[in-house]
C-alpha cells in the first residue's frame, strides 16, 4: 500500500511540475504572437483588384447539311493536273526480274570483282549477308537499275523511275566498294 500511495504523489508531483513550466513558456511566447497580429493588423489594406469583363460568345448553330463533306476533295483547293510528258521511257516488266532487284539500292554494296573468261564480274552483298555475282546487263535496285558499267571500286547503273505527274524518267546511279572501315562485323 505504501508504494501505491509513493506512486501517486510522485505522478500528481510531476504534473504539478509540468503545468508550472508550460505555463511560464506560454506567457513568454503568447507576447509575441500579440505582438505579432497586432503588427499584421495594422498593415494598409490592399485593394481587390475587380473581376475581368465577360465577353459574349456569340453562339455558332451547326448545320451539318450546309458543310463540305470532309472526305471528299475540295475542288477549289485542287491544283490544276499537270501535263503529263511522254518520254518513251518505260520498264520492261514482261522480263523475268533479277533477285537483287528485290533490293533497296543503299543496301546493296560492292565487296569486289571477280574476271572468269573475259567476263568481269562485280561482288555485292545484299543486306542479309549473301554475296551476288553481276554483271553488265544484269538489273539491280528495285527501280529497274540496268547495270552499265562495272569499274574496280563501284558499278555505274541507269534507273528508271516515275516522277510526280507519273511519266518514266531516267537517272544515274552507282553501288560504291564498301571501305575496310564501313564493314559490319
Amino acid at each position: 500500500m505504501l508504494k501505491l500511495h509513493c506512486s501517486s504523489f510522485f505522478r500528481g508531483l510531476y504534473l504539478l511540475l509540468l503545468a508550472s513550466v508550460l505555463s511560464a513558456c506560454m506567457q513568454e511566447d503568447m507576447n509575441d504572437l500579440q505582438s505579432y497580429v497586432a503588427e499584421v493588423k495594422g498593415r494598409d489594406k490592399a485593394p481587390i483588384e475587380p473581376l475581368p469583363e465577360i465577353k459574349v460568345v456569340e453562339p455558332f448553330v451547326f448545320r451539318p447539311n450546309q458543310m463540305r463533306d470532309p472526305f471528299e476533295p475540295d475542288e477549289a483547293l485542287q491544283q490544276p493536273d499537270e501535263v503529263r510528258v511522254e518520254t518513251g521511257i518505260r520498264p520492261d516488266t514482261l522480263r523475268a526480274r533479277e533477285e537483287l532487284e528485290d533490293y533497296e539500292l543503299d543496301t546493296l554494296r560492292m565487296v569486289g570483282t571477280v574476271r572468269q573468261e573475259g567476263v568481269v564480274w562485280a561482288l555485292v552483298n545484299a543486306k542479309e549477308g549473301t554475296i551476288h555475282r553481276v554483271r553488265i546487263g544484269n538489273y539491280i535496285g528495285k527501280n529497274y537499275g540496268k547495270v552499265l558499267n562495272i569499274m574496280d571500286n563501284k558499278i555505274e547503273l541507269v534507273e528508271i523511275f516515275a516522277d510526280s505527274s507519273g511519266a518514266w524518267r531516267e537517272r544515274k546511279a552507282s553501288v560504291t566498294m564498301v571501305d575496310e572501315g564501313d564493314k559490319k562485323q
